[in-house]
């Protein structure tokens, strides 16, 4: 078995500052791609917010409100 020494050591604390600095580098671009992706969904659901209103306004100046309920079948006329 290899004896332990002071430069076996640092040489291992070396290798070991070097890999936590490229995990901490890869977290940080992670976490910007994250908040990227976050972004984008809540522009999505604001653009779904819209259609959903505008979707409304629409039934409402038809009437298909009424269509829609359950109490009643259309019947035309």
């Amino acid at each position: 078995m290899a004896e332990v020494t002071n430069e076996l050591m640092y040489e291992l604390l070396k290798r070991i500052h070097h890999e936590m600095s490229e995990i901490k580098f890869d977290l940080h671009e992670i976490k910007k791609r994250m908040t990227g992706t976050e972004e984008a969904v809540v522009g999505v659901n604001r653009r779904l917010d819209r259609h959903d209103d505008r979707l409304e306004r629409i039934e409402q100046r038809l009437e298909l409100r009424e269509l829609a309920e359950p109490h009643a079948p259309y019947e035309p006329k």
